[in-house]
This record gives C-alpha cells, sequence and structure tokens, in this order.
C-alpha cells in the first residue's frame, strides 16, 4: 500500500501555492539530509539534535532481534503480559502500533491512583513492566516504577528481573537503572519524544508485546523515497501544505479515522502535531472526531477536516468529502509521513517544531503545590456532588453548572475552542469521552477531549503557547482509593490533584478561562455532567 494524499478546495489552493516553494527551496531532501537551518536561526541549536528521526529506520534495525530475543525469554519464564509506564508520544506511539497489530499492551500512562492500581493488580506474577522515559526524570513514570518495584518485591519477585528501561543514554534512569542491573534499552538522544515512534521508545513496548516491528519498520522504509524528493507529489510536502494552509488559516484540524485498518492514529497525531507547532502565539489545533461527529456536519470556518482511511484513492472522488483531505497508507508509512508533515509544517509557520517552551510551566506549578501542599481552594458553589471552581467568578454567577458551561462558552471567540480534560481513572470513566460530542454540539466550537496529566506532555503545549483562543473544562474526582509512591513525601492521589490545579493555574495566568468540575460520586455525577452538557 503506497501512501496517497488528496486534497480538494480550499486545502488544494494551499498545495498548489506552497508547494512549488517548498520544492524550489528543496526542502525535502535538505531535511532528509539533516539541514538544521530549515526553521530559522534562532532554532538550529535545536535541530542540531533533533533531526535523527529521519534516520530511524536504519538506526533502529539492530534493535530488532534484541527485542525479540528478550520476548522469546521472557515467554519461556512464563512472563505474558506486557505493561508500559510513559507518557506523551513514548505511550500513545507503542499504544496505536499494538492496537493496530491486535496485540496485548497495558499502557499506564496516568497518575490517578485507582488506575495505578488496577495496573499492579491485574496478574503481576506474570508481567513486565517497561518504563520509557527519555529525560530519565518524568515525575509521572518515575512513580509508577517505585510502585511496581515494591509490588513486585511484596511477591517475592526480582524487580531486576521483570522491569525494563528505555530512556536516552546518560539520564539519570539509565544510570540508576543500570546501577540497578536492570535491562536497559538506550534511544536515539537525537530524537524528541513525539519524534520517537520508530525508535526504541515505540519498538520496544510493542515489540515485547508481541508485534512485528520489523515489518514495522519495512513498511515505513518503503515510503522513505517519497518523502525526500522535491517533486510536487511528494505526500509530505503535499499534506505539510495542506495542514497549514494559506489566509485565511484553517488552524483547527479535525482528524476522522474512517473505516482504517489502524487503530488510535489520531491520538498520536494529536500530540504529534499540537506540541509540535502551538507556539509563539500560532499553531495547527489537532481535533480527534469521529464520523459522526457534530463538526462533521457544522463545518467551522476554521476547521480542516482529515480523514484517515484504508484507500484514499476509492475515497477521492466522493461528492460527501469535498472539501477533506484524504490520507492512507501503511502504519509505518504514515508515522514517517506526519513526522515529515508536522516539521514541514513548523518551517511555513516559521516556528522551531521542536522544543516545548511551555510544557515545563505546568510541571513547575505542579511541584511548587507538592513542596507547599496548600489546602484546596473552596468551590464556588457545589451542585448535587459535583464542586465547581473557577478562574473568573463571573463565571459562577449563575449557581448551575448548565449555566457555568454556558458562560464558559460565551468566552469563545469566533476562532475559538473548547478543551475538556479528565483527571480521572480512564478505564472506570471511558464514558467521559462522550462528553466531547455534546459538548462540541452545545458550544458549537471545536472540541478536544484530553486524559490528565497524558495531554499536560503534548496538547498541553498549544495550550499555553498557541493561538489565546481556548475555554478549558477540567473534570476531576475526589476518591477515597489512594496509593503511596515509595521513596516520596506525596501520593499518587495528591501527585494528580497537584497536577490539575497547577496546569490550571498556569492557563489562568495565561489568561485562559478554566472551570474545574470535581466528582464525588462517580455514577451519579457523571450522568449529571452529561445532563449538564446537553
Amino acid at each position: 500500500m503506497t501512501v496517497a494524499v488528496h486534497v480538494s478546495q480550499p486545502a488544494k489552493a494551499a498545495v498548489d501555492e506552497l508547494v512549488p516553494g517548498l520544492v524550489a527551496g528543496l526542502v525535502a531532501s535538505r531535511l532528509t539530509a539533516g539541514a538544521t537551518d530549515l526553521w530559522g536561526a534562532d532554532a538550529e541549536a535545536e535541530a542540531s539534535v533533533r533531526l535523527g528521526w529521519v534516520e530511524a529506520v536504519s538506526t533502529s534495525r539492530p534493535l530488532v532481534a534484541e527485542i525479540v530475543a528478550l520476548r522469546e525469554e521472557l515467554a519461556a519464564q512464563g512472563i505474558h503480559r506486557v505493561v508500559l509506564a510513559g507518557m506523551g508520544g513514548s505511550s500513545l506511539a507503542p499504544e496505536v502500533i499494538a492496537n493496530t497489530a491486535g496485540a496485548p499492551l497495558a499502557v499506564l500512562d496516568s497518575t490517578a491512583p485507582a488506575q495505578v492500581l488496577d495496573a499492579i493488580d491485574d496478574d503481576l506474577s506474570g508481567t513486565v513492566l517497561v518504563v520509557s522515559s527519555k529525560s530519565g526524570s518524568t515525575i509521572e513514570t518515575d512513580s509508577q516504577r517505585r510502585a511496581f518495584e515494591t509490588a513486585f518485591s511484596d511477591l517475592g519477585i526480582d524487580p531486576v528481573g521483570r522491569i525494563v528501561v528505555v530512556t536516552d543514554p546518560g539520564s539519570p534512569l539509565d544510570v540508576s537503572a543500570r546501577a540497578a542491573g536492570y535491562r536497559v534499552f538506550n534511544a536515539d538522544p537525537n530524537v524528541g519524544g513525539r519524534y520517537s515512534a520508530l525508535t526504541a521508545f515505540g519498538l520496544v513496548p510493542s515489540g515485547l508485546a508481541g508485534v512485528d516491528i520489523g515489518e514495522l519498520l519495512d513498511e515505513a522504509e518503503a515510503s522513505m523515497l517519497q518523502f525526500a524528493v522535491d517533486t510536487a507529489d511528494n505526500p509530505a510536502l503535499r499534506l505539510a501544505a495542506a495542514i497549514t494552509g494559506v489566509p485565511p488559516r484553517r488552524d483547527k484540524l479535525g482528524l476522522i479515522s474512517d473505516g482504517t485498518h489502524i487503530d488510535g492514529l489520531p491520538d498520536w497525531i494529536e500530540q504529534l502535531i499540537a506540541e509540535s507547532t502551538g507556539k509563539a502565539g500560532t499553531g495547527i489545533l489537532p481535533v480527534v472526531m469521529l464520523p459522526v461527529s457534530p463538526e462533521v456536519e457544522s463545518r467551522p470556518d476554521d476547521l480542516q477536516i482529515v480523514r484517515l482511511v484504508d484507500d484514499a484513492d476509492e475515497f477521492h472522488p466522493a461528492e460527501l468529502h469535498r472539501g477533506e483531505i484524504l490520507v492512507s497508507g501503511t502504519l509505518g508509512a504514515q508515522l514517517l509521513l506526519w513526522e515529515y508533515a508536522t516539521a514541514i509544517a513548523g518551517h511555513l509557520l516559521g516556528i522551531n517544531p521542536f522544543d516545548q517552551p511551555d510544557v515545563e510551566s505546568a510541571k513547575d506549578a505542579a511541584r511548587g503545590l507538592l513542596d507547599a501542599r496548600p489546602e484546596p481552594t473552596a468551590p464556588a458553589f457545589v451542585q448535587g456532588g459535583i464542586e465547581v471552581r473557577v478562574s473568573d467568578p463571573a463565571l459562577a454567577d449563575s449557581g448551575t453548572i448548565e449555566g457555568v458551561m454556558d458562560a464558559l462558552w460565551a468566552r469563545l471567540g469566533p476562532d475559538g475552542y473548547v478543551a475538556v480534560q479528565a483527571y480521572v481513572n480512564r478505564i472506570e470513566m471511558s464514558q467521559l469521552q462522550g462528553l466531547r460530542e455534546m459538548i462540541a454540539a452545545d458550544s458549537g466550537r471545536p472540541t478536544t477531549f484530553g486524559w490528565g496529566p497524558r495531554f499536560l506532555h503534548s496538547t498541553g503545549q498549544y495550550h499555553k503557547g498557541g493561538p489565546a483562543q481556548g475555554a478549558f473544562l477540567q473534570i476531576l474526582e475526589r476518591t477515597d482509593v489512594d496509593l503511596e509512591i515509595p521513596g516520596r513525601p506525596f501520593t499518587f492521589g495528591q501527585l494528580i490533584a497537584a497536577q490539575a490545579a497547577g496546569d490550571a493555574t498556569v492557563l489562568a495566568d495565561h489568561g485562559r478561562p478554566v472551570v474545574s468540575l470535581t466528582i464525588t460520586d462517580s455514577a451519579d455525577d457523571v450522568l449529571a455532567l452529561f445532563e449538564a452538557a446537553q
């Protein structure tokens, strides 16, 4: 299956206008050769240590045999369950790779205590934990590792044989894990986390779960020449131009999977594009949607829809999909396609697609709250079992949740968006994701949904660094379930609460309106939220 990118107006106008300049500027071949000057002088230093992903297929080949050998070794010991502790790109890439292949991979990308406990309590005797952290200091993965180490030891299992580490060479985790005797896979340090799908971060967890990762690399390799050539039919150039657009820009990008065999690709694309482009007051906001989402029918003027299909050639002539971008290809090819297109979009936008200057602000705020441990602020009001807190007292004037939501939507401009952020156990509260559709219909604006704190490592960058267009609805839970983090002075419950409060504070400091709804009775309160969003 070759990669295909089909466009019609208005995306076609952008392709016709922008691609000739990209071809004349040799952007595709220069990017493939590792040129560091494509994003301006200020980005050259960062780019010089972030372009290893263009060579990931070749540099990752030696890992395949090593991963397969470890998988067979673990299977011989009766270890059949793979749990991945990772955040952002290091969890989203393996998740889409494993899901597409139908391989069982349990992804732990949360600090919700009940979700961590569920991961620990499920067949621990047959479990191996993969700890993935590029920096080696990610607080979520460090906390998860500590909890698993203790749980293994409590069962009389040596953690050394049950924990596999993926990290950059020389990171704090690399040093400590090797000293402890853990199996360590080093990733290419010249690849940023969100571009790491075809490196050890994507391959180790999915390969241990049973995916044919050699075939995945073959798929990517088969498409490389398409993306490297300076021609008008280069799919990466066409896609970059189409999603970047020309004035008036459509800076919201609706991502729809429609009958494709690839499972979950929009979530991975979302973190790649949002974190790469959402800075300096500009960017592209990905919106993961369903084929029947309200935005598909209403088609806001600033929304460009991308439909991921199995055969774009078959979909292309259909009148139903006129105005959309249609993309098809194998998983390996599409991972590389979107990495190329995102980097080229950064070139067109004049921003550095490899840094994340606003991600650290929320982390700093959370750390400050963990150190100070202040009492929670009093709610503006309580309705049923739901506590309501707001960044601006005027948002709560109605005294009802319905009124607060209406007041929040009223803060949206004609180019605004709503971001729903759920800091809850997503295994037990997966139905909350259905709020996205209802809020999109109620607000009349593109709406994103993120599981906290996962999104802080991806779309969180766009929320603070992108255009000041967002209105933010946090959903938190109060629960009696909590879990100590060995060696830390705080619990998982305190950690996720600090992460939510820290992000709300930073958003408010950036002038973004924030409403926080804390659920105290999950069944009744979730129903009340759905009723309020109608």
